[in-house]
């Protein structure tokens, strides 16, 4: 049972406090929910090889074998068939940061990662979604 502190902790949680968002301009969307088909359908969208696709279908297995953890925050409004768990948002990781879509630039842009780039000399690797969408590590 969630006490008033936890309560308090939570509120305002569904707001976005940067103020933006963008547009959904993904190149492939996995159907919702998780199961051996979308693995398979991830897998080949990835291009990987076999033996990762047996170990995802490995882990899909035990993740379904498994309770939901009673221990923590309740879970129990989270409904996991209605969550989208791959997406991709643009067709091929970008080796420079002008290779990246123009969305994506944008969206990283108000985020400060160029200029984040520029001052710290290891590089950035830059997730969108779920994949890697430009990748400098030196």
């Amino acid at each position: 049972m969630a006490t008033e502190s936890d309560v308090r902790a939570l509120e305002g949680i569904d707001r976005y406090k940067f103020g933006f968002s963008d547009p959904d301009e993904a190149v492939f969307t996995a159907r919702r929910g998780l199961s051996r088909e979308v693995v398979e359908q991830i897998s080949a969208k990835k291009g990987e090889p076999e033996w990762m696709l047996q170990s995802r279908l490995k882990a899909l297995e035990h993740y379904l074998a498994r309770p939901v953890p009673a221990w923590g925050p309740d879970l129990a409004s989270i409904n996991f068939d209605q969550i989208i768990y791959y997406v991709r948002p643009a067709e091929a990781e970008g080796k420079t940061w002008e290779e990246v879509p123009e969305t994506i630039k944008r969206t990283f842009d108000k985020l400060g990662i160029p200029e984040a780039e520029q001052k710290f000399l290891a590089g950035v690797g830059a997730q969108y979604e779920s994949e890697m969408v430009y990748h400098n590590i030196q």
